[in-house]
């Protein structure tokens, strides 16, 4: 009785409210991070897609299941999927889940990546081990947490894979990729990761996760370093791109 007194005298004091549009949650919505309107805003992407960064390809812009940028870039991994596009609510959450403590939502984002996994149908018996993109120790003190962990250990309960945070290191702190562009991306995260030990890779398809994928650059280098100890192929999945 107390439990629920406390809680409805929170709800006046602090009512719950959307994390993307500040508004008041509904009574029948008030568990959820988001209101209906905002959820259905989210972008998805769409089938076709990019054979190798997952996003939305145009046809007419496309080479052999490439789409333009792909076609003109090297990257270390195989394919990569995502479930929604970097913009609008989906930046919002992401943006909340990263930079405002806000680590709850990991549940709600991670649904969303093991929903985009069964709908289109991307089989998961090949995959051997799940690693998540890692934070450089600064980053782990100032956040609590790593997103990609949080989402990594979702998705792999989901689907019972062995998930392993703390084979994959970064070893050299970075410019936020953020900051800058292109080339400069590549030039900024050469060289800055590392494994513990390369039996836990060789020989084995990895799926490594993080939030976002821009221009594949944090995500090709790692993969790098994974395909340089022996690992076979590297898939990556992110929440958005």
């Amino acid at each position: 009785m107390f439990a629920r007194l406390g809680k409805g005298l929170k709800d006046i004091l602090y009512p719950p409210t959307c994390i993307a549009c500040r508004k008041r949650l509904p009574e029948d919505n008030a568990d959820a991070p988001v209101c209906r309107q905002c959820y259905s805003a989210i972008k998805k992407n769409l089938p076709p897609f990019c054979y190798r960064c997952g996003r939305q390809l145009d046809i007419r812009r496309s080479v052999k299941n490439l789409c333009a940028e792909c076609i003109r870039k090297t990257l270390h991994f195989d394919r990569a999927l995502s479930p929604c596009k970097y913009e609008g609510v989906m930046k919002e959450l992401i943006h909340a889940f990263k930079y405002r403590g806000k680590d709850y939502l990991g549940k709600d984002l991670g649904e969303l990546m093991v929903d985009f996994i069964k709908e289109y149908g991307f089989d998961m018996k090949p995959i051997d081990l799940i690693m998540p993109i890692p934070l450089y120790r600064s980053k782990i003190r100032e956040r609590e947490f790593n997103q990609a962990q949080v989402l990594g250990d979702f998705v792999a309960k989901a689907f019972n894979k062995e998930s392993i945070c703390d084979g994959l290191i970064r070893h050299r702190q970075t410019r936020p990729q953020a900051e800058l562009q292109g080339q400069a991306r590549m030039q900024n995260i050469k060289g800055c990761f590392s494994l513990t030990s390369a039996d836990l890779v060789k020989e084995r398809n990895i799926l490594l996760i993080d939030d976002v994928l821009t221009t594949g650059a944090t995500a090709s280098e790692a993969a790098a370093v994974l395909k340089k100890a022996g690992a076979h192929t590297i898939f990556v999945m992110t929440l958005a791109n």
